[in-house]
């Protein structure tokens, strides 16, 4: 497989994963970098626009300032998780421009840049439910700056070192992977103790 096609999926990997966290951060980083000068498949050339610029940008800073607000937060990730898929389909399927087959294309993009987003906005949407029951909405703020911190980090590697990008997203997994686990077990200690004591 061709390498520039491979670094184009690490920087697809990069920017789903990054959706996961935040939506739109991803989509405006790629429109700044496609603004700048950063190739594009020319099907995608409307993102670098100024409009489309100036929307994401707006978006960015409104979903920002929105995951610091309590309640809200939570309210968000039930329309933020399939809204992460679908950034994450987009943002993957953009970066794939070199493919000949579009079904090919588009199939890669669903499969591991919306799969990607969604299973890490799943897990995050569960954390901040986690934190929101044990300590009433005053644990969400580190919460939403880890998330926006690592929103941006992603962004960032995507495009200057797609490989570290994509080692980045295996070690997000990982945590993601331990995290579903705990979730698990919890959720069966309480069953058996509910069962055990009616």
């Amino acid at each position: 497989m061709d390498l520039t096609l491979i670094l184009s999926f690490f920087l697809g990997i990069g920017l789903a994963a990054s959706a996961g966290f935040r939506v739109f951060l991803p989509l405006f980083a790629l429109s700044l970098a496609s603004f700048f000068g950063y190739n594009i498949d020319d099907s995608w050339a409307w993102v670098g626009e100024l409009p489309a610029l100036i929307t994401l940008g707006v978006a960015t800073l409104a979903e920002i300032f929105a995951y610091y607000i309590p309640w809200i937060d939570n309210a968000l990730d039930t329309i933020a998780i399939p809204m992460a898929g679908i950034a994450g389909t987009f943002l993957m399927a953009s970066s794939l421009g070199g493919f000949d087959s579009e079904v090919l294309q588009w199939g890669l993009a669903i499969i591991s840049g919306g799969g990607t987003a969604a299973a890490i906005k799943g897990t995050a949407a569960t954390g901040r439910l986690a934190s929101t029951m044990t300590t009433g909405g005053l644990g969400n703020f580190a919460v939403s700056t880890g998330e926006t911190t690592a929103a941006s980090v992603l962004s960032i590697f995507a495009f200057i070192a797609p490989i570290i990008a994509f080692i980045l997203v295996a070690v997000v997994f990982y945590f993601v992977f331990r995290s579903w686990r705990y979730i698990n077990k919890v959720r069966s200690r309480k069953s058996q103790q509910s069962s055990t004591y009616p």
